[in-house]
């Protein structure tokens, strides 16, 4: 099929943009639920390449995360309760984190990112298995002070991860707010969504002045992203945090198995 010639579009097909319409959604409600969208979003980018470069697909995946972990965001503080008092010092310091980490983004060769991240995840990934009772239930293990400094740490060196474009940003959010800070899972989802938020914007402070938004394509994605969020967000508050965890799970599987095909690869 035709490329489209409409502007800000990178040149994909009609039959192209109904794929990444239907990738953007999937991603949308899958991010809302535990983080995760990138695994789905960005891939589906990356096997069409508007504009040409890869660079392009990067930056315009996030201009329909911002929008779409924004209305995840819009949901879940409509429905469930929400720390700003401790979220927003979070997210101020993953924002900083992600516009540092988008600046080195070319700083550590991809293939040790890779390894470092898949050692992390698979850690991660067996301690929340192995404790099935984790994150079922709110459990103070901070002062207030200490868990808002906490938060702030970890929030802008997980920031800093997703600035470099690496992969598991939001499962490695939720678990800081689960395994470390003493969150439920749904609190913590929520919660991570916020981060999210600052972490996509602090990248697209990187990638808006370079030019490499394709803006119209970005906007049609971002609609149908902020479906798929509202619908996840009401999904994952209606299950409760026992539906969280097991998406979870399931996401840290799908980006190990990912993770572990790329260094495979080379």
């Amino acid at each position: 099929m035709n490329a489209l010639d409409w502007p800000g579009f990178g040149h994909v097909s009609l039959a192209g943009l109904l794929f990444l319409c239907a990738a953007a959604a999937l991603a949308g409600a899958v991010d809302a639920v535990v983080g995760g969208g990138g695994l789905i979003q960005l891939p589906a980018m990356l096997l069409l390449a508007p504009g040409g470069q890869p660079v392009y697909a990067m930056a315009t995946s996030k201009v329909a995360a911002v929008v779409g972990t924004s209305a995840a965001v819009r949901t879940y503080t409509r429905q469930t309760t929400v720390d700003w008092r401790a979220a927003g010092p979070m997210a101020a310091a993953a924002f900083a984190g992600a516009v540092g980490g988008a600046a080195f983004a070319n700083a550590l060769p991809a293939a040790v990112l890779n390894a470092v991240v898949f050692g992390a995840l698979l850690l991660v990934g067996l301690y929340t298995w192995r404790k099935p009772d984790l994150g079922t239930a709110e459990t103070t293990r901070f002062q207030r002070r200490a868990e808002i400094a906490v938060m702030a740490v970890g929030g802008a060196a997980i920031g800093f991860w997703d600035g470099l474009a690496g992969p598991g940003t939001g499962a490695f959010l939720v678990f800081l707010l689960v395994g470390v800070v003493g969150f439920a899972f749904l609190r913590a989802s929520a919660t991570a969504k916020i981060v999210n938020v600052a972490t996509n914007l602090g990248a697209l402070l990187y990638f808006i002045p370079a030019g490499r938004v394709l803006w119209g394509l970005g906007i049609v994605l971002a609609v149908c992203n902020v479906t798929g969020a509202v619908f996840g967000a009401r999904l994952a508050i209606r299950k409760g945090s026992g539906f969280v965890r097991r998406v979870f799970l399931t996401v840290v599987v799908a980006l190990l198995v990912s993770l572990g095909w790329k260094i495979a690869a080379g």
